[in-house]
């Protein structure tokens, strides 16, 4: 949860789904990239900033992986690969491929051992799903994020996944806007390098070069 100078990183939840924010835990570009899970604290702290544990549930589970760092480590590995599973996945959706079986595949194994752990809950107005609460079960974390990239996947709105424009970006995201046109996770962002590029390089090609330069300079144009 806390980094080594002891602030906690602020995860940045602009996916619009769980699941995308889940992937979106590696910034940058896969080509060169920026992990921001880089301990089962980090992951824990992820999972109670993005709303998939309560703050309870956080502090068992991190109470818990301190009392068993080695199981810590390799559920951390495993929440890994499955991150990048999912990206594949989903930015094969994105891009209108087919995603490959062994990703479908992982996320299944994961679906599988999240349905067997939810149940129906009564709320004040009705029915809600839920979860068996078990603070010693390191992989809970990530139960919220199988479910939700199932539900994305059979729902109408994944024709909205969208995969970051920006050169160094791979984020995803959901494109709600009403002509599906977005093109950038953060229009803040990697909108904005985008259109200081575009700008350098629109005004680079009409500055005159070498000689013409140089008779500019001498104010002889």
């Amino acid at each position: 949860m806390a980094s080594g100078d002891g602030t906690e990183y602020v995860f940045e939840l602009s996916g619009g789904r769980l699941c995308l924010d889940y992937v979106n835990t590696l910034s940058g570009s896969r080509a060169h990239p920026t992990e921001r899970l880089n301990s089962y604290r980090d992951l824990v702290s992820w999972g109670r900033q993005a709303g998939a544990l309560g703050d309870r549930e956080a502090q068992q589970l991190a109470q818990a992986a301190q009392r068993r760092p080695e199981e810590a480590a390799r559920t951390l590995a495993e929440a890994v690969r499955f991150r990048e599973a999912l990206f594949r996945l989903f930015a094969a959706v994105a891009s209108l491929r087919a995603p490959d079986q062994g990703d479908m595949a992982a996320l299944n194994a994961m679906l599988g051992r999240a349905l067997a752990r939810q149940r129906i809950e009564r709320r004040a107005g009705g029915f809600v799903w839920g979860w068996i609460e078990d603070g010693e079960a390191l992989e809970r974390v990530l139960w919220p994020v199988a479910r939700s990239a199932a539900d994305l996947l059979v729902s109408p709105d994944l024709k909205r996944v969208r995969q970051c424009a920006g050169a160094d970006c791979d984020w995803l995201f959901m494109d709600m806007s009403r002509n599906r046109s977005r093109r950038w996770c953060d229009m803040k962002g990697c909108g904005n390098r985008a259109k200081a590029r575009r700008y350098y390089e629109r005004h680079r090609a009409k500055a005159p070069t070498g000689a013409a330069a140089g008779r500019a300079r001498r104010g002889l144009v």
